[in-house]
């Protein structure tokens, strides 16, 4: 028997409860980093050898902090991060996140889907079906969106007060005895449901397949209103801007596709195929604000596209790449102005966007997973003088971690010059970020060129 509230993420993790601690920070000429090949965990810092002054001058923390600024090549915020938890899940790999009203919700390989409250990590209680391989999960309001095995969506009503309870509402499609064998049968994925959105202001849940399809189901009576051939392989990837209700797909034939409700009608077309890339997409976010609109997708070859909204015509135009991952990158975060992405490279890279401009620059990259980072989730904490964020990432190593990063505010407005502009350039042409995965660096000093492959 499980007592709810009593045990909490951090009696999960190892024995001798160690804090697993973020990256160092690199000084000067020298990397005061090691990594302990038993069990992944950061030792104490040592000299190393020199190298670049690519690496950041900045002064080193105090050594009773467990925060750690990261390195910065270009006028920024500092970035402040560090792994406050980290879970080894006996339930197989956790396949999805998501956060919603103070709790954190996991799907993995099992039929139960935890609840974790935030930010002290404590398990409220799990939400229990008949199918397990949670691939995607969807939280908004008091519901709770889970694809599973069966290829069907289950919808749950959850109680978020002192005590945490949870109600299965339906499933869709739902079970009708006169429609299993007709139209019923027609709506169902054939496929694993990948992914997942909810136009909040039509109360529509989209579903995303294996299967090549997009479903679009009604809330007000869980019918499926429209079914529709997106992409010519696997769907991976399913957002909606709130704003216009706008429907972004990601496939893994390569491309990303803009969608549209005909006025009037359920029936979606599309308007934009955006295709830079035979390689296949796995994931898509958008940053939205009353300025700007930006679509960012995760691709196989390691980039990270991105694409401006036009105010006037409403086009997306190409602006540009991101460049800094090893291998592919399978899962986007967009909250606020920074953009979290997750890599079979094993890291985590944060990256945020300038104001008024395409450009980007990786602020830090978290490296304590020891496998391909699956899913990611974020909320934002409500900080007085700096912006925080609590990041939820999920790898197929099993662990389940927890991150507070925060922000920390420009002291200064540094104009951009021609030498500015200059360095931001250079940046730009290989190594998109100046900060290098610390895993990468060590191996890089042992004498191995090539430590990804």
């Amino acid at each position: 028997m499980e007592y709810y509230g009593k045990r909490t993420l951090f009696s999960f993790i190892d024995e001798e409860r160690k804090t697993i601690q973020s990256p160092t920070h690199l000084s000067g000429l020298q990397i005061h980093q090691q990594i302990s090949e038993q069990d992944g965990h950061f030792s104490p810092p040592r000299p190393s050898t020199p190298t670049s002054t690519m690496y950041a001058l900045l002064p080193p923390p105090s050594p009773e902090s467990p925060w750690t600024l990261s390195p910065l090549q270009t006028p920024s915020p500092s970035l402040l991060y560090h792994c406050i938890a980290s879970l080894h899940r006996q339930e197989g790999n956790i396949y999805s996140i998501t956060v919603s009203k103070g709790v954190v919700y996991t799907g993995s390989e099992s039929r139960r889907i935890r609840a974790w409250r935030q930010p002290d990590c404590i398990e409220r209680g799990y939400l229990k079906a008949s199918s397990g391989e949670v691939r995607a999960i969807l939280a908004y309001g008091n519901m709770v969106f889970t694809s599973h095995r069966d290829h069907k969506v289950r919808i749950w009503n959850v109680t978020n007060s002192d005590n945490f309870r949870s109600k299965k509402v339906t499933t869709l499609p739902r079970k009708n005895s006169f429609l299993l064998f007709s139209r019923a049968s027609g709506h169902q994925h054939k496929d694993c449901v990948s992914c997942m959105a909810y136009y909040h202001a039509e109360g529509l849940l989209y579903t995303g397949s294996w299967d090549r399809i997009v479903k679009a189901w009604r809330m007000s009576d869980n019918r499926c209103v429209d079914s529709f051939l997106a992409h010519e392989d696997n769907v991976n990837g399913l957002v909606v801007n709130q704003d216009d209700g706008c429907v972004f797909t990601c496939s893994s034939d390569g491309s990303v596709k803009i969608w549209r409700r005909v006025y009037g009608q359920n029936s979606h077309t599309l308007t934009m195929t955006l295709k830079f890339q035979p390689s296949p997409v796995n994931a898509l976010a958008l940053s939205t604000s009353l300025r700007s609109c930006f679509l960012y997708s995760g691709s196989s070859d390691g980039f990270i596209n991105f694409w401006e909204k036009e105010k006037m015509s409403g086009r997306f135009n190409h602006g540009g790449f991101l460049q800094g991952h090893r291998f592919a990158v399978l899962c986007l975060v967009s909250i606020e102005k920074l953009i979290f992405s997750g890599s079979e490279d094993t890291t985590i890279r944060v990256w945020r966007r300038e104001e008024g401009s395409c450009f980007h620059e990786c602020l830090a990259v978290l490296d304590a997973h020891r496998g391909p980072v699956r899913c990611l989730a974020a909320s934002l904490e409500i900080e007085r003088v700096v912006m925080g964020f609590l990041v939820y990432s999920a790898s197929l190593d099993q662990t389940f971690k927890v991150w507070r990063v925060k922000v920390l505010p420009d002291e200064k407005k540094v104009c951009l010059d021609d030498r500015t502009h200059e360095m931001k350039m250079k940046i730009m042409e290989y190594e998109m970020s100046p900060v290098l995965s610390p895993s990468w660096v060590e191996k890089k000093l042992q004498g191995n060129n090539h430590p990804f492959h």
